[in-house]
């Protein structure tokens, strides 16, 4: 006979959860707290309006539009939050001297505050590059990528062998010190080491010193050579770390690096004095040697040169393509090819799939025929 209880389970309604799940694109999500992680460094959480499920895969990234004094401004952060805290995502960003998205984002982001973000996107993660021993490389800023990974495989209580590596410039600018600290107490698979390049009158400090080099390096982490490696920090400490592990004999095909963010000065500057050499450059070629290129939704078309990417030609005939690290990573510049060809030369800002349902990134691709662009 069935019991009452039986009957109850097997007669009682299934109600499907209605969540939505994140997908690279364009979403309003809404800050919802501000956290002061050191004194130049500010973690801002956010979430959406109806709930969806943010799962991306830990080390990849979003990219922020924002309006600075009437001017839109995209600006690429890796998400430092980890996919087992589904419904909310974080960026961590460092105040930098001069920095003009990043000064804005401490001064005006406040609880409450709607933006729109691009993403989440990136090949820098640990879902696609697995392993059962990691080393997790960090500096400054940069351990925000590598954070979300800790933070994952200590959620979802991997069967990974963790060994994580922090520099910093003091003991105050130790990014998520006390997390770190408790994760590395609670389960045996963890190991921490925080090196601190100096410190200020007053401070005291007990950890390692000066700079990660091959004898820190072996003292650390004595079987570097056996583990899968995940890097990011400024460019100089991503350099001596990869003359360190090559001089070392390490497997260069498990070292992983991330590293973006806004576009320099100079290099902007040179953009666009090689934008104004390729105008004029097209003046002087022959339309036989030109490509066209339509864009559907403002029916305007434009004769483009050999070698000058979309984005550049859209921008000559005034259509606002969202555009932020220029150099293929982050993804934002993307648009639908509905015929014709390209030569795409992009850093991982566009999956495979993506490419094959005749998307490309418009700020490092260059027609090789005519081209047809829904935009």
């Amino acid at each position: 006979m069935t019991s009452v209880i039986e009957a109850n389970e097997s007669s009682a309604p299934f109600n499907l959860l209605n969540t939505r799940v994140w997908a690279n694109g364009r979403h309003l999500v809404r800050c919802v707290r501000v956290i002061q992680e050191t004194w130049d460094v500010k973690t801002f959480c956010f979430n959406a309006e109806q709930s969806i499920m943010f799962f991306f895969k830990p080390g990849q990234f979003v990219t922020l539009e924002l309006e600075i004094d009437g001017e839109q401004v995209m600006r690429s952060y890796t998400i430092s939050s980890s996919p087992s805290v589904p419904y909310s995502f974080s960026i961590t960003v460092k105040r930098v001297p001069g920095g003009r998205v990043s000064n804005w984002l401490h001064d005006n982001l406040k609880e409450h505050d709607e933006l729109a973000v691009h993403g989440p996107v990136g090949q820098f993660n640990c879902i696609d590059n697995t392993a059962e021993k990691v080393l997790l490389l960090s500096g400054g800023v940069g351990i925000t990528p590598l954070m979300s990974m800790a933070r994952w495989f200590f959620d979802t209580n991997a069967d990974v062998d963790m060994t994580f590596v922090h520099s910093a410039r003091t003991p105050n600018d130790i990014i998520f010190q006390r997390e770190l600290e408790h994760m590395c107490s609670r389960v045996s698979n963890f190991s921490l080491s925080v090196i601190c390049e100096r410190m200020e009158i007053g401070q005291a400090w007990n950890g390692y010193r000066g700079y990660l080099d091959k004898s820190k390096m072996e003292m650390v982490a004595p079987d570097y050579l056996s583990r899968r490696i995940f890097c990011c920090g400024p460019t100089p400490y991503m350099r001596a770390i990869k003359k360190l592990l090559i001089e070392s004999g390490f497997n260069m095909d498990y070292y992983h690096e991330e590293s973006f963010g806004a576009t320099p000065d100079d290099v902007a500057h040179d953009a666009l004095e090689q934008a104004e050499i390729a105008v004029k450059e097209a003046e002087e070629i022959k339309d036989g040697d030109m490509f066209t290129v339509d864009f559907t939704s403002s029916g305007m078309s434009i004769q483009v040169p050999p070698g000058e990417t979309i984005h550049a030609a859209a921008s000559r005939l005034g259509l606002n393509i969202p555009k932020a690290c220029g150099v293929g990573i982050c993804g934002t510049c993307k648009v639908l090819k509905k015929s014709g060809n390209v030569d795409i030369q992009h850093n991982g800002g566009i999956t495979e799939e993506d490419l094959a349902d005749g998307y490309i990134l418009s700020c490092c691709s260059v027609p090789t025929s005519n081209l047809t662009i829904e935009g």
